[in-house]
């Protein structure tokens, strides 16, 4: 998949309708586009993110997240997104559109496909989403306007890019260390999720699922009245609470916004009260609330690792029975793997004495019963003694099976055991970080409170009234968001619950003669996708593993540091652990690592992730060379960049991120370059040759 032009019109700083050619041509895949800060870099990447995925573009990553919450929320940030001087000319309307080439959907043959993404602020609704296949409409999508409008959206999710990995090709390269660095558990969720479909191994567990769906309506048809009650019972609690689920995170959505549309009001009030005191500076009063901001994720990822934590104490307290079924479990697994191993003796054996029976009878005499049956004996009993470890017979004698897990679930117990075990020094730490991080907060909060008491009078009453309004507004909302987070969280647990006992229900009813053969097709797909996964998922554990090897020792200019990877995936691939080792065998920490190190690291795993997936898009990057030494941007320009996918679009500041010694690596493979030009009405692109992109910077007059 490549893109081959986007146009701007009239987005923010952009006036006008401005097209951008970025086609790669075979090696020459480097496309680069460069402007002074301010001018436009980072409003192209979001242009691109907001045409693809709307008010949902705050998920694709922390970096746009953020800059919707500094905006004041979606609405305000799109709302005000219509160039400010094609406004003043009586323009209302803006949009972005992508035109993709070589994109393959099933049964529709196309040339190419344009994502049109609009918005008018005179009418001031939800922005207009429109698809055209060879550019016209296609009946694709038919039925209502919000019919076709939620069709388009999950078209782009289903055969463009899930939104869930669109991190991995639009990013900020100075913020790439999030790739592999996890704080809390939702991030080690978000990152997981994204490990899973990137890898492929998502779209097996939903083929999975459907089939079970399937396989319970046959079976519920064919239940008894009592059964077919408790399992219409289960599956409507299931269907419920899925449904209360959705309900709960739609409404922790509209609060998190309505949030973040305060905290913008009460930093605008905020900073009224301060230059009206006139003891603190704008500056110092955006240097403290910075701060306050980071500190606050600070402390919200450390609350939400401390709940993680709480939810271990329950198995902690029943450490002896936690123990007691590590070693159940292992002795079950030992005794599974005995038995595989005698019924493939045994099946062995059979087949050498049916040989022996063949070979019989091309003999001239006969052998009596009583000599067949002694050597018969002998070669079962010679074959079992050289090739099965006899002992391990009798160890088994007498032992049942309790439990009966699935290597899944097994992988699911072991990591939950490994999470107790490491929780002490992990509590340790996070009380450690969460008292540094509240004090530092308290000192702040302090003297912001300070500097906004200096002044008085009616008018800073009324600011300061209003703003503790706003203020306990937002807190009313954090209580709000934290009992549905409650909520969500019991109902999950419930819904495992209700699952669990689905499945046992469905074990035991007996299927009709008129439904067994498609009961018996389904559980027999779904047997052969189960172990499928399991060998799926160590094939990609290895092959992650290596190339993430590879890369390190290519991209690192210690060669030393890294020595192996091993790459965890637990149950259905919902937790997915990267761990690096030294050549001493020993982890290594990610914080020891310095940020140049980290970079490399992430650039590494995404490389690696790319080279994996069967998903090809075009990769953008914005400040591509940060906190990078020679050695390691020589590295990234000559190994990463160029590999990394068939069409790489980079965002530099030219003479500071990327120098014009540094751009002699990547200029054979440059096949287009843009300067971003800014004038008093806007932003435009300006085509040059990429061997005179930086003669002409330094002629255009910003260079300096």
């Amino acid at each position: 998949m490549t893109i081959r032009e986007i146009e701007l019109n009239n987005f923010r700083i952009y006036k006008g309708k401005n097209k951008i050619e970025l086609f790669p041509d075979g090696n020459r895949n480097l496309i680069i586009v460069s402007g002074n800060n301010g001018f436009g870099k980072t409003t192209f990447l979001m242009s691109l993110v907001w045409c693809l995925y709307g008010k949902n573009m705050g998920k694709v990553d922390e970096l746009y997240r953020k800059e919707i919450d500094e905006k004041g929320g979606y609405s305000k940030y799109i709302g005000n997104s219509l160039n400010f001087a094609a406004q003043k000319e009586g323009e209302t309307r803006f949009s972005v559109s992508v035109t993709f080439t070589d994109v393959e959907i099933p049964d529709t043959p196309c040339t190419e496909i344009t994502i049109v993404r609009s918005y008018d602020s005179a009418t001031n609704y939800d922005d207009e989403l429109e698809i055209l296949i060879d550019g016209r409409k296609n009946d694709l999508f038919t039925g209502s306007k919000e019919e076709i409008a939620k069709e388009e959206e999950i078209f782009i999710r289903d055969y463009i890019l899930p939104i869930e990995i669109a991190k991995f090709f639009f990013f900020d390269a100075e913020k790439i260390v999030s790739f592999a660095q996890i704080n809390t558990p939702e991030q080690r969720k978000d990152l997981s999720l994204a490990y899973s479909q990137v890898l492929g191994i998502q779209k097996y567990e939903d083929l999975k699922n459907e089939l079970v769906r399937i396989q319970d309506d046959y079976r519920k048809s064919s239940a008894k009245p009592q059964e077919k009650r408790e399992f219409n019972g289960l599956i409507a609690d299931i269907d419920f609470k899925e449904g209360e689920i959705d309900r709960l995170t739609e409404e922790i959505s509209n609060l998190e916004e309505d949030r973040v549309f305060k905290r913008h009001n009460s930093a605008e009030l905020q900073s009224k009260l301060i230059r009206e005191g006139d003891t603190m500076s704008v500056d110092e009063l955006q240097k403290l609330n910075s701060r306050k901001a980071e500190l606050d994720i600070v402390l919200r990822e450390a609350d939400d690792s401390l709940k993680d934590l709480y939810s271990l104490i329950p198995f902690g307290l029943a450490g002896g029975i936690m123990s007691e079924l590590v070693t159940q479990l292992e002795t079950e697994k030992a005794y599974k793997q005995n038995k595989l191993q005698l019924e493939g003796v045994n099946d062995k054996t059979d087949v050498i004495l049916g040989d022996i029976e063949e070979a019989k009878k091309d003999l001239h005499f006969s052998i009596d019963i009583k000599t067949r049956d002694f050597y018969e004996l002998q070669i079962r009993q010679l074959i079992k003694k050289h090739f099965y470890n006899v002992s391990d017979e009798s160890k088994f004698e007498h032992f049942s099976t309790l439990h009966d897990f699935s290597q899944g679930q097994i992988e699911e117990f072991m990591h939950l055991i490994a999470k107790i075990k490491d929780s002490k020094s992990s509590f340790e730490n996070l009380i450690n970080k969460y008292t540094k991080a509240k004090s530092e907060l308290y000192t702040i909060e302090k003297n912001i409170r300070e500097a906004e008491k200096k002044a008085e009078s009616d008018y800073v009453q009324d600011l300061r009234t209003r703003k503790e309004n706003i203020d306990r507004q937002i807190d009313s909302i954090g209580v709000e968001i934290g009992k549905r987070q409650g909520e969500i969280e019991s109902l999950k647990e419930q819904v495992i619950a209700h699952k669990k006992q689905k499945e046992i229900l469905s074990k035991k009813i007996n299927v009709s003669d008129q439904n067994r053969a498609v009961d018996n097709e389904a559980a027999r797909l779904i047997n052969t996708i189960q172990k499928f996964l399991i060998r799926f998922k160590e094939e990609k554990k290895k092959a992650l593993a290596k190339k993430l090897e590879v890369k390190l020792q290519s991209y690192l200019h210690k060669t030393n540091l890294v020595k192996k990877v091993i790459v965890d995936i637990n149950g259905n691939g919902d937790d997915v652990d990267i761990c690096l080792f030294g050549y001493d065998d020993k982890k290594i920490d990610n914080s020891i690592l310095s940020m140049g190190e980290r970079q490399m690291f992430a650039s590494a795993l995404l490389s690696a992730l790319v080279d994996e997936t069967e998903i090809e898009f075009p990769v953008f990057i914005d400040s591509p060379m940060q906190k990078f030494d020679p050695q390691h941007t020589k590295n990234v320009l000559t190994k990463f960049y160029p590999n990394v996918s068939k069409q790489v679009i980079l965002f530099p500041l030219l003479k500071k991120e990327l120098t014009e010694e540094e751009y002699q690596y990547i200029q054979p493979i440059v096949n287009k370059s843009y300067l971003i030009n800014n004038e008093k009405d806007g932003s435009h692109f300006v085509e040059v040759k990429p061997e005179n992109l930086f003669e002409e910077y330094n002629n255009s007059g910003y260079a300096n």
